[in-house]
């Protein structure tokens, strides 16, 4: 019989026997959940009987209590009396009550531990501790240990992580826990110390493991970038003879370790006891040679179009100029072909000052990774050697640095020595130029290796308080110090930024704080609050770009809240378009919310809002092909103002690069847009400019590369792909910063190297779709109009009428025509999506596995292989060669296994092996002070 009211039960409460009482709680209980809006009237009557010491049944009170609040909504004082209530909660009961409890419960918990870790410690509920770890037993018992690990992190119980990850069964089951407490590490966590914390106990265990996964350790690594680390797992791959993991592994440090990290491995690594081929993997140089030979041999450069942009822009403009150097050198980036210069001499001759710096400085990223001859390429530009062009010395300095960058082993003496020889002359015009060229080279040639010495000669040039020099010098400090979080270094740069008189040394000196904080999280969150409060707006645009850099890719409410506020509020442009920019940055992890995020943002009346807005989509969506990206950028490349245009237009070639007209149908529509722009004479010269630059991104390396900013077999962020991408968003006050752009071009490949020998076998990969779906777009075809009169001519009416006709017929055809051509591609777009979503459920059952077929065709090795393609390659079943990492669609090279080595093979030769057949500079040439160059 259901109760109606609980008005009798209520009124028992008052009686003086407690076992009365006790029946009226116990029958209260039972109905509250249907009566606790009449029971909420007495609650402090429940309440008085849980306080009282005397009263037997006191928990069951509390669990009355509890209820009642619970269905008020105060879930703080349901917890507060759910956890008195003992052995009356029963947590293992499926109600929404308990679940909101639990819940409630844990985030309590987890806010106390914060608390106890981050700064003072508080005394934590009993009860509380006892809740929380009776739901940890649970999760264990039923077996959600990633469950019991997320709990434990977020409350920062290492004991309890520890625990859960050595009292596995097997040794499958505890790596694969380590394998998602390393994610978690890496992306959730906000905490550094305790980051820092869980990181060394990971690698603890793993390394103590019977049979370690050594791939997992490198990932640790890298993440600590702990050079006695690095030293004890090669050491043990060496008393373990294994090389081959030792090679692949050593390879995905070089793509992903700081080059700080590197030289000290390398110098510690005795070579009469290791590998000699590992040495020389850690150098770089095979990696390099990799690239450069890749995208040698399968470059497909659009001569056509660069060739119109080059006739369609004056060069006697150094704007344009400068536009069509920069594009040259993206779309030959890293394939040491420089044709395009030896036979467009006259035309560069045309350059003028900062033009001719940028020109000379683009040799530095069509030879980018040359390591064994890019000092000789650019020889005969170097100071003493004949040329007298302060412009072209400066820009070979800094081409030099674009060659070695982040592998600087080879040049970063002779840059020093150039800064050595000319600091004591800062503020003259040529030495100037010259400091600025070299600082800018030792910069990139020294990325990341926390040299204190150059730094300390950088700030000799620094102190000059030259414009022209100090400004680079404030640059390279930071990337040389790129990510260190040196305090000392911090303090000394924020100083000199507030006392000197020139903007532009403000402006490097901010950028550098945010450089030097790279990865810092909350640990830079202090000198981010200062320099967003300081009334110096140069200083408040790199507090922006601090924020950028100290939490890329984290995605931290706090730092996007902080960021929006700073774009709708501050009273500089400049500093509401970086807090716009800094989005993307921050959120490269969550890339598919920014589109949604600035949506607003992209309509805002300010129209350096909408510059950093296009900016913030290019950079988080870079490489991805995101259409929600594309479709808010649509309405600012027809933006009234040109450098919002010009913006959007970068940004769009940003995200489409590597996409093909198959993958994306706008990519012909997107490119035509771009030579409309830069062959209308009506369109202003930043416009231009911005066109000219997105040709040279979407036809980038060759058209084979792309721009890749996670790398996702370490699971780790690309932080030179990040450094590329943040420096070249300043180019808008410096067109020379645009080359470094080039750092953020990954070539995409698949290298099978043998590990026996290092060699490149050739064998051929299997690709499960159609043929075709990822060929290269189509090369530029000028139109050309061949229905010229030559001469006026009597046209009779009628024949007026028939040409009408048939004109309408014809433009019909053509209509049909391209209609039919929308049709093919969003057909064969469909058709990869089927694919997509058919392999997508055949991984779901070995029986689904067995009868799933596809098309497939093969994918040379050292050939171009598309990101969007990885999903589809895989090793052929009966293929000779086996990877010696499980292969999981991941690209860069791959260290392979022969099954027959004593069979004959061919093998394909690198750029470096065969220089003297296929040099990648034929003759040694030099432009003539005489042109103008």
């Amino acid at each position: 019989m259901s109760v109606t009211s609980a008005l009798p039960l209520l009124a028992l409460l008052k009686e003086s026997d407690n076992t009365v009482k006790t029946h009226a709680l116990q029958s209260i209980k039972d109905v509250v959940d249907q009566q606790w809006s009449e029971i909420s009237n007495d609650i402090t009557e429940i309440e008085a009987l849980y306080d009282d010491v005397s009263f037997p049944d006191r928990r069951l009170a509390a669990i009355v209590a509890s209820k009642v609040y619970y269905n008020l909504g105060e879930y703080q004082l349901a917890v507060k009396y759910a956890l008195a209530a003992g052995e009356y909660l029963n947590i293992d009961e499926q109600s929404q009550y308990v679940e909101t409890i639990v819940s409630q419960s844990i985030e309590m918990y987890i806010e106390f531990a914060s608390s106890n870790y981050e700064s003072e410690p508080v005394e934590i509920d009993p009860h509380l501790v006892s809740i929380f770890e009776r739901m940890l037993k649970k999760c264990v018992s039923s077996g959600e240990y990633k469950l019991a690990l997320g709990i434990a992190l977020e409350s920062y119980r290492l004991d309890v992580v520890e625990k859960l990850l050595t009292s596995q069964d097997t040794s499958t089951n505890a790596l694969k826990l380590c394998s998602y407490t390393l994610a978690v590490c890496t992306t959730a966590l906000t905490n550094t110390r305790f980051k820092l914390s869980v990181l060394k106990k990971l690698y603890e265990i793993v390394m103590n493991m019977p049979a370690p996964d050594y791939f997992i350790i490198s990932k640790i690594i890298v993440q600590l970038n702990d050079i006695e680390f690095a030293k004890e797992l090669f050491f043990k791959l060496n008393s373990t003879k294994s090389y081959d993991v030792s090679y692949q592994i050593a390879f995905d440090l070089v793509n992903s370790a700081s080059q700080g990290l590197l030289k000290d491995l390398s110098n510690s690594l005795d070579a009469n006891v290791y590998d000699p081929k590992l040495l020389e993997i850690l150098s770089g140089i095979p990696t390099c040679d990799l690239q450069n030979t890749f995208l040698f041999e399968n470059k497909t450069i659009d001569k056509a179009l660069l060739n119109k942009m080059k006739s369609s822009l004056d060069g006697k403009f150094s704007l344009f100029h400068t536009a069509v150097s920069v594009s040259n050198a993206f779309m030959h980036a890293g394939t040491t072909d420089d044709s395009f210069i030896r036979q467009n001499l006259q035309w560069l001759g045309k350059a003028q000052n900062w033009a001719k710096f940028t020109a000379t400085a683009s040799l530095g990223v069509i030879h980018q990774g040359n390591l064994s001859d890019g000092r000789k390429i650019m020889e005969p530009y170097l100071p003493g050697n004949g040329s007298k062009s302060r412009y072209i010395k400066g820009g070979s300095l800094y081409g030099l640095g674009l060659i070695f960058a982040g592998y600087g082993k080879e040049s970063t003496d002779y840059l020093k020595e150039q800064i050595q020889a000319n600091s004591s002359s800062v503020g003259e015009e040529d030495v100037d130029v010259l400091l600025h060229g070299a600082c800018l080279g030792i910069g990139l040639s020294g990325m990341g290796s926390d040299d204190v010495n150059v730094c300390e000669m950088l700030k000799e040039v620094l102190y000059g308080d030259s414009a022209k020099s100090g400004d680079a010098a404030a640059l390279a400090i930071g990337l040389i110090l790129l990510g260190s979080g040196n305090q000392t270094v911090i303090q000394d740069l924020l100083t000199y930024a507030e006392e000197t008189q020139h903007g532009n040394i403000t402006r490097s000196l901010s950028i550098a704080l945010a450089l030097i904080n790279y990865g810092k999280e909350e640990l830079a969150d202090d000198l981010i609050d200062k320099l967003l409060a300081s009334e110096n707006a140069l200083l408040r645009y790199g507090g922006a770009y601090t924020i950028a850099l100290a939490h890329a890719g984290t995605g931290n409410n706090k730092a996007v809240k902080k960021l929006l506020h700073v774009a709708v509020s501050d009273s500089d442009d400049d500093v509401r378009r970086a807090a716009v920019t800094a989005l993307g940055f921050v959120l490269i992890r969550e890339y598919t919310t920014v589109p949604r995020i600035v949506e607003l943002l992209s309509k805002s009346h300010n129209a350096h809002v909408r510059c950093g807005t296009a900016f913030a989509l290019g950079v988080s969506c870079a490489g991805r092909g995101l259409q929600a990206a594309v479709d808010v950028l649509e309405p600012l490349l027809k933006d009234p103002v040109d450098y919002v245009r010009q913006a959007a237009m970068i940004a769009t070639s940003m995200i489409l690069i590597q996409q093909t007209e198959k993958t994306n149908s706008k990519v012909k529509e997107v490119n035509e847009q771009f030579m409309s722009v830069i062959g209308n004479k009506h369109q202003e010269g930043l416009a231009k400019f911005g066109a000219c630059i997105a040709q040279g991104i979407m036809n980038a390396g060759g058209r084979n590369v792309t721009i890749e900013l996670e790398n996702t077999e370490m699971g780790t962020l690309n932080s030179r792909s990040i450094i590329g991408l943040m420096m070249f968003s300043q180019f808008w006050y410096w067109f020379p910063l645009s080359h470094f752009l080039s750092l953020s071009f990954t070539p995409t490949t698949l290298v099978g190297l043998r590990a026996s020998d290092l060699a490149i076998p050739k064998f051929a990969f299997k690709c499960h779709t159609k043929e075709g779906i990822f060929t290269y777009p189509r090369m530029y075809e000028e139109e050309v109009d061949k229905n010229i009169e030559k001469f006026a001519a009597a046209v009779l009416s009628t024949t007026a009428k028939a040409k009408a006709r048939a004109k309408k017929g014809k433009k019909g055809e053509h209509e049909k025509v391209k209609e039919k051509d929308a049709e093919k591609v969003n057909e064969e777009k469909q058709e990869v999506e089927l694919e997509e979503k058919k392999k997508e459920e055949a991984k779901n059952t070995e029986e689904a596995k067995i009868k799933y077929t596809t098309t497939s065709y093969d994918v040379e090795n050292l050939t171009r292989v598309l990101p969007q393609q990885l999903k589809f390659i895989s090793f052929a079943k009966d293929s000779r060669f086996v990877p010696v990492r499980k292969f999981r669609g991941n690209s860069g090279v791959i260290i392979v296994e022969d099954k027959t080595p004593e069979e004959p093979l061919e093998l394909i030769k690198t750029v470096r092996q065969t220089k003297d057949i296929y040099a990648p500079l034929p003759s040694s040439f030099k432009v003539e002070d005489s042109l103008e160059f």
